[in-house]
């Protein structure tokens, strides 16, 4: 995300004008989209990544003198090495597993990654309930009850 040599830019501290939502989306699988087309170009992808900012429940791309609004399925990013969290469906139970990216930011962690971290998964008592989890950089971080 980060390029190469320089740091990310400060969106966090940018507030322009709003310029209206454009018709590009992030998918759930970290694919970007514009106007429905898959973009292929990683550069052009890499570089939307530095300039996206959530604000409450909406994402922009912003720069220091305008700001857009696009639509994302679930996470902007799909992994990385930070903090995991997961949230449970409150219907479903389904497990969807994040990680914390930036600022504001989270991703969701790929199945087949979540898939990975759950073979990878202790038992663990908390509160007098067993839990499964993961440890790493010294803290457990559970994924779900053990069945």
């Amino acid at each position: 995300m980060a390029r190469s040599g320089k740091g990310l830019p400060p969106v966090h501290l940018w507030n322009p004008d709003f310029c209206g939502d454009i018709d590009m989306r992030i998918a759930r699988d970290g694919t970007w989209f514009y106007l429905g087309t898959p973009i292929g170009r990683k550069p052009m992808v890499r570089l939307f990544s530095t300039i996206i900012r959530r604000d409450g429940d909406d994402y922009f791309l912003i720069t220091p003198v305008e700001k857009v609004g696009i639509k994302v399925d679930d996470a902007p990013f799909v992994g990385a090495e930070h903090p995991l969290r997961i949230d449970l469906d409150p219907q479903t139970q389904e497990p969807a597993p994040y990680i914390h990216v930036r600022n504001n930011l989270e991703a969701l962690i790929h199945r087949n990654v979540f898939y990975q971290l759950v073979d990878l998964a202790v038992v663990r008592e908390i509160d007098g309930q067993s839990w499964l989890g993961v440890w790493s950089g010294g803290e457990f971080f559970p994924i779900g009850l053990e069945p």
